[in-house]
């Protein structure tokens, strides 16, 4: 499996955190709503486009995939269950997908 992923985008706003727009503070926001991966190989169906933003690429439109369930998806890929897979952490044992992965379907050969 393949996988690639981009990091959370600048915004086109003007940074809120610089209190005033300038050349140099215009487009600095992160935000991290939308997000790109490509993924190849492993079980990913192919030439799947799934999920759509807004026409500004600011909010998710439909099919929103949170990271839980993408990380929950990519372990179903690899043969490993999300749900036994835990690393301790704190005294307590978590889960890579929290309670509330899951894996998306649609994204599966």
């Amino acid at each position: 499996m393949t996988r690639w992923s981009s990091g959370p985008g600048n915004s086109v706003a003007p940074s809120t955190a610089k209190g005033e727009l300038t050349s140099t503070s215009y487009g600095r926001d992160h935000h991290p709503r939308c997000f790109s991966v490509w993924m190849a190989g492993g079980g990913v169906r192919a030439g799947t486009t799934y999920g759509a933003t807004d026409d500004f690429s600011y909010n998710v439109a439909e099919n929103g995939v949170h990271v839980h369930d993408l990380n929950a998806t990519l372990l179903y890929c690899l043969g490993i269950d999300h749900r036994r897979l835990t690393f301790k952490y704190q005294g307590r044992h978590h889960r890579l997908t929290d309670v509330h992965g899951r894996v998306v379907e649609p994204l599966l050969a």
